[in-house]
């Protein structure tokens, strides 16, 4: 898989909607309890069962999100010791929970760095130009309806799960879905692992297209085990909702600035 470092496609406007969805993102990460220890890589029963507990409660859950069916017992946080050992406690909740809003904050919750990362990048390098056409309130709520179908996408798929659904993923493949519908030929420049990172400028269509095959090739459980622990299916769903969102602004959309540099083949050709 490349990894995208920027494009070439300058924006018109400061994309405040971005940078605070980036911003927000960080910080709920570092207020997650049960995650300072896990990032050092010393992370405690304690911690882990207050992270559980934390998730169950604040995440999209697929069974709850078609059922509205509450579990009877969830993690408390506590830590016990049961006939096979130390573990975490399960108890009634003591709290309410509103699957319809679990979408929303789980849109903001992510369970390790690399996660947290790999997502605000794609967000960085795409959501300013999506944003710039859109405008800042259309995005947010664009930003918002990807979240929610890539989320009730991957429950219609496994109903019975009752495993968290966390991470701004669906509703960011919605923000890559309205890119490659929009600025198809902006210029991307990637990371090529081959040996070495290999620096490329490639086409968009190329950078996201591909993104999209491996996350539909995976989504089948091709190339992966179990499919991992990766909602593919999300990402899925969450890109075909960018794109047909994104659809009626395509007529108007300005192509991007042909980019500085070296050009080769038929570019080289034309120039004068």
């Amino acid at each position: 898989m490349v990894i995208p470092v920027h494009d070439v496609n300058p924006a018109r406007s400061t994309p405040w909607v971005t940078y605070a969805l980036i911003a927000a993102n960080f910080l709920v990460f570092l207020l997650t309890p049960g995650l300072a220890g896990s990032v050092a890589g010393d992370a405690s029963l304690a911690q882990a069962c207050r992270l559980e507990a934390f998730l169950d409660q604040y995440a999209a859950v697929p069974q709850e999100l078609l059922h509205h069916r509450m579990p009877r017992l969830v993690p408390t946080g506590d830590v016990g010791v049961g006939p096979q050992g130390p573990g975490c406690v399960i108890g009634p909740p003591d709290y309410d929970k509103s699957p319809e809003l679990s979408v929303l904050t789980a849109m903001f919750l992510h369970g390790s760095w690399l996660h947290l990362l790999g997502n605000m990048l794609f967000l960085w390098i795409f959501g300013n130009n999506v944003e710039d056409r859109m405008g800042h309130l259309r995005y947010l709520i664009f930003y918002g309806i990807c979240g929610y179908a890539s989320a009730y996408g991957f429950a219609l798929t496994d109903s019975t799960s009752t495993t968290p659904l966390i991470g701004a993923s669906g509703a960011i493949a919605g923000v890559l879905g309205a890119y490659l519908l929009l600025y198809p030929k902006a210029r991307v420049w990637v990371l090529v692992p081959f040996l070495i990172f290999l620096p490329l400028r490639l086409p968009a269509w190329i950078v996201l297209g591909l993104w999209f095959v491996l996350q539909a090739f995976y989504s089948a459980g091709q190339g992966v085990s179990a499919a991992g622990t990766v909602a593919y299916v999300a990402h899925v769903v969450g890109f075909a909702a960018g794109m047909l969102l994104a659809w009626p602004l395509k007529p108007g959309t300005p192509p991007p600035p042909e980019p500085r540099g070296p050009l080769f083949g038929r570019q080289a050709r034309r120039a004068p």
